[in-house]
């Protein structure tokens, strides 16, 4: 279960530092290394923009073996030609040569602004004063460090037996996940065969940030890892699986609640579904929907634009508007009610008493078959118009 346990996993080291990426004088610099070689599983975007970090990382957990990652936040390298392809390199082989470690054991990710080059003088100047060994832990200094317009940072801690596993988060906008999402990087000391590990790394991912979407755009610098050195021994599959799920869910419930200008979390639980997939594209198509944010935002009990948005799922001609049942918390909206039960006066009331929280939970049954998924997001202000119309500026 996920805890506040402050032990970090062995063998994990962290280095932050303010470069000047942005102006507000903040960390947004990080090193994030395992002093010994650590098993890699991580998923990346397949944005077709995807920038040179992206591209580079690919390549680099492919060998399925890794010495941590540099991040550098409030600048996406991406979108900026040759020239940005050779700085991501420079970056990384300074910080691998500092590491001793080659630069393939080392992954690059880049968040922020798009089309910007990195400020390089300011980044090698500091890279000359990188001193290996970093100190231990640091985990929450590494969670502040790679924000961009989060309000708050991101960080979860979990024991496996007697294994640790830190996961560390950022992202609050363009968030609509295609393999991975946002900047996310898990760090435990157990130990796990390689395959197995991929393959649950992989589950969790699509059953927690490939679950999570904020304004249906998706980055084009998503990245998440997952580095495991073995100190603390082998620990049982299952139980690491758990562990990783709950820590990752609570990541991706606290990302989905700073959503840019969020003011509420929107949890969208789509069961009866045929399978799966449509489970989670209606779902999608709920939490999507800028009506229904809209309204979750203003306390507006306008339970029929949750019926409109399952229902522009035009493909999935096995929806049956007369079988499926539509509830806000434990309110059932749809279908009508009978004459003589709740006057619709009375729905709306309850429903808008649901809204006033600062969880709102959506619920949708097709009645087709057995398939189910859970989708989060945010509900659409002021605040996020604002903050985008704003954002370069």
């Amino acid at each position: 279960m996920p805890d506040s346990t402050p032990r970090a996993p062995r063998g994990f080291v962290v280095h932050t530092a303010p470069l000047g990426l942005a102006d507000d004088g903040r960390d947004d610099f990080t090193v994030l290394a395992s002093t010994v070689p650590a098993v890699v599983s991580a998923v990346f975007t397949r944005s077709r923009f995807a920038g040179p970090s992206v591209l580079l990382s690919r390549e680099a957990a492919a060998t399925g073996r890794s010495r941590g990652v540099v991040v550098l936040a409030r600048n996406a390298n991406v979108a900026t030609g040759r020239e940005g392809e050779a700085n991501a390199r420079e970056v990384r082989e300074s910080v691998a040569r500092a590491l001793g470690a080659t630069e393939s054991e080392l992954l690059i990710a880049s968040t922020g602004v798009i089309g910007r080059q990195y400020p390089m003088q300011r980044i090698r100047d500091h890279l000359k004063t990188l001193s290996w060994p970093f100190p231990e832990g640091g985990f929450d200094r590494a969670a502040r460090a790679i924000m961009t317009t989060d309000t708050r940072p991101k960080e979860v801690r979990a024991r496996v037996g007697d294994a640790t596993l830190v996961g560390i988060a950022k992202g609050v906008g363009m968030m609509e996940p295609d393999m991975a999402t946002l900047l996310t990087f898990f760090a435990t000391d157990a130990r796990l065969d390689p395959a197995e590990q991929d393959r649950i790394f992989r589950r969790v991912m699509d059953r927690t940030f490939n679950a999570v979407s904020i304004d249906t755009d998706t980055s084009t610098s998503d990245t998440a890892a997952l580095f495991a050195n073995g100190l603390a021994g082998d620990v049982d599959p299952a139980e690491f699986e758990q562990a990783l799920y709950e820590v990752a869910l609570a990541l991706v419930k606290d990302i989905a609640s700073d959503g840019e200008g969020a003011s509420k979390l929107i949890e969208v639980r789509v069961t009866g579904a045929r399978d799966t997939a449509q489970a989670k594209r209606v779902g999608k198509a709920v939490v999507n929907s800028p009506l229904v944010k809209t309204a979750v935002h203003g306390n507006d009990p306008n339970w029929g634009r949750v019926a409109m948005a399952i229902g522009k799922c035009s493909d999935d001609t096995d929806i049956d508007q007369d079988r499926v049942a539509i509830r806000f918390g434990d309110v059932e909206v749809y279908p009508p009610r009978a004459e003589g039960t709740d006057t619709e006066d009375a729905l709306r009331a309850a429903v808008a008493e649901h809204l006033r929280g600062d969880e709102v939970v959506i619920g949708a049954d097709l009645a087709i078959a057995d398939g189910e998924f859970t989708v989060y997001g945010c509900d659409l202000t002021e605040g996020y118009v604002r903050l985008n119309s704003e954002y370069t500026t």
